[in-house]
């Protein structure tokens, strides 16, 4: 007799229904003694903490191996400059369409309008400001190289991490022949790595679940209602991107687009459901190059995209920024909405792929457009919600944009890859 098998993807959809029910469960018994339902959920969240510290511990080491196998075997300094040019170019095109296809969906239909915010700033969202309006420009240039490679690595900075591993990929291989016990630890390293996010994506329907049982149990069901509004607006405008943006662009470049969907929807489902574009990472790396893509232009692209190419985000933080200003009966003209857009376009590059990294962001430009912070704290409710969302667009703008680069490069691999076999996590045979 055949067992019963899930995929991963179903396994974790399974647990974040189960989440939503166990939160609502929780927030219904224990309505009335909010004490002890304070201490359950804190314990329920446990798991999720758990599975997301194990993700986090993921990223340094992965992307420091991958990258240096990737650009050190790729060759010459002159090919991995072209490369990451190409990408730039094809980032901020994208990026920049997001941003007007957020403006235009939130002055459409006006989410903010009529919620009249209340002047009260919560800790969070001073916090958050705090944060924000201490970073100068010039902090900001800094702030992309590292001091130290162990401050880097503890803080998961991913810009810094990336101008580390792209100097020293090119020093190693400059050294020629001394450097290949060095290489070879590198791709012995993310090969482990690889192995070790398969065995930690096991765990992934457990975490899910219990994240979408803290939101639930702590706001109640009607958190998924009370900015219903906003979070419409956010799916619809990443859908239209989805659609008149990404596609056309897969078409333009003859994308075999059904097996595209079918690698992608792996990594998108998983951020969508542990919005953290960093969790789709190893996934989102290994599937591409089932796609086509060379590894060393999936491990040099994915990781460049991760802080320049946030579709999602900078599509949701043009949205977010108009939504404050309306729901605080603020006015803004249009150049001064332009003007927040070019802001947004220079803060969003390098805003780390962690979840609530595009807060800080908002509560930079709204900071500097004198709007109400107390908007963040409105925002923060529903946060996880629209994260959901605009995390798998980032994860599938990335994933479209190193199969561009690589058929730009003419080195799409029409047929596949076949990757060195990490353990199957789906448990079923697969269809291609």
């Amino acid at each position: 007799m055949r067992k019963f098998r899930l995929s991963l993807t179903k396994q974790i959809f399974v647990g974040l229904l189960a989440g939503v029910l166990v939160g609502w469960l929780t927030h219904r018994f224990f309505d009335n003694d909010p004490h002890t339902k304070e201490q359950v959920l804190q314990w329920i969240r446990v798991m999720s903490r758990v599975f997301l510290s194990l993700i986090k511990v993921i990223i340094a080491p992965l992307l420091f191996s991958t990258l240096v196998v990737g650009i050190a075997g790729a060759g010459t300094v002159k090919e991995v400059g072209r490369i990451g040019l190409k990408a730039l170019i094809y980032f901020e095109i994208v990026t920049t369409l997001a941003l007007f296809i957020g403006l235009g969906a939130v002055n459409l239909t006006k989410p903010g309008h009529g919620i009249n915010l209340p002047a009260e700033q919560s800790a969070e969202a001073k916090e958050i400001a705090g944060r924000a309006s201490k970073m100068s420009a010039q902090d900001h240039i800094v702030s992309i190289f590292p001091t130290s490679l162990i401050k880097s690595m503890a803080e998961n900075d991913v810009l810094q991490l990336v101008v580390f591993s792209l100097i020293f990929a090119l020093a190693l291989a400059a050294c020629g022949e001394k450097g290949k016990p060095m290489l070879a630890f590198c791709e012995s390293l993310s090969e482990a790595m690889f192995k070790f996010t398969n065995y930690v994506m096991l765990f992934a329907p457990y975490g899910v679940g219990a994240a979408m049982a803290y939101t639930v149990g702590s706001k109640g069901v009607g958190v998924l209602v009370n900015l219903g509004m906003l979070i419409l607006t956010l799916y619809g405008a990443l859908l239209f991107f989805l659609l008149l943006v990404l596609l056309p662009v897969a078409l333009m470049i003859k994308l075999p687009i059904r097996r595209f969907i079918a690698l992608v929807k792996e990594p998108a489902l998983l951020a969508f459901t542990t919005t953290s574009s960093e969790s789709a990472f190893p996934k989102a790396l290994e599937n591409m190059e089932r796609l086509g893509v060379p590894r060393r232009i999936v491990s040099f692209v994915l990781p460049m995209g991760y802080s320049f190419n946030l579709d999602g985000s900078t599509l949701y933080l043009s949205l977010a920024a108009i939504f404050v200003a309306q729901a605080s009966n603020i006015q803004l003209s249009l150049g001064q909405q332009l003007l927040m857009v070019l802001t947004l376009m220079l803060s969003t590059k390098g805003i780390a792929a962690v979840p609530r990294a595009s807060l800080v962001v908002l509560a930079g430009t709204l900071a500097q457009f004198g709007l109400p912070l107390e908007g963040i704290a409105v925002i923060l409710g529903v946060d996880e919600l629209m994260d959901m969302a605009r995390t798998s667009t980032n994860v599938i703008g990335n994933c479209l944009a190193t199969a561009v680069v690589a058929k730009w490069e003419g080195e799409f691999n029409e047929a596949g890859n076949e990757v060195i076999a990490p353990i199957d996590t789906t448990l079923t045979p697969h269809h291609h």
